[in-house]
């Protein structure tokens, strides 16, 4: 039997119900998995919500799981995938002491580099905003930490499939 560990990013096509987080979240902690990072948002169906869930497990695994979270009574589809399947991104924002952005010439080089971008400056602070793949986004915080930063917060990944998902069909099929 399969065990070896594979980052995957799960879709769930939902229904927008109270209570339906705590229950898929539940799914997971059953079975001891860490959740590395969670999103929901609108899908590209109307009155249809998606969660984004990226997670490490044995694929055997990842089926069983998918089951039980299809069994939920608003789910509407779930979907696995593997990083070689999907486009993905994360976002994050850093809050940094405005007078190094002055006074340190490397800092300017960096946010240059790493092609993030200046979101707001203040006398006292200013902010940054990068978006790309978790590896990028780590990079670009080891090289601001030397210069100390005041806060920093990183979103959930979010991601679309490179093959077409059949769920619009599958939904427009149930509305006729």
């Amino acid at each position: 039997m399969e065990t070896e560990q594979q980052l995957y990013t799960i879709s769930i096509y939902t229904e927008n119900n109270i209570g339906l987080l705590n229950r898929i979240s539940a799914i997971f902690q059953r079975r001891h998995i860490n959740i590395e990072s969670l999103n929901t948002s609108a899908s590209e169906i109307e009155g249809v919500s998606r969660f984004t869930i990226l997670v490490s497990m044995p694929e055997a695994q990842i089926k069983k799981i998918i089951g039980q979270i299809e069994k939920q009574v608003e789910v509407v589809k779930a979907y696995y995938h593997t990083e070689e399947d999907t486009i993905y991104q994360e976002s994050c924002l850093f809050k940094i002491k405005s007078d190094l952005l002055f006074e340190e010439r490397q800092i300017q080089n960096i946010i240059k580099e790493s092609n993030a971008r200046i979101v707001t400056v203040n006398k006292v602070f200013f902010v940054l905003e990068k978006s790309g793949r978790r590896s990028e986004i780590e990079l670009l915080h080891r090289e601001l930490s030397v210069f100390g930063i005041m806060q920093f917060v990183r979103s959930a990944r979010i991601a679309v499939t490179k093959d077409e998902l059949k769920i619009t069909e599958m939904l427009n099929a149930f509305k006729n």
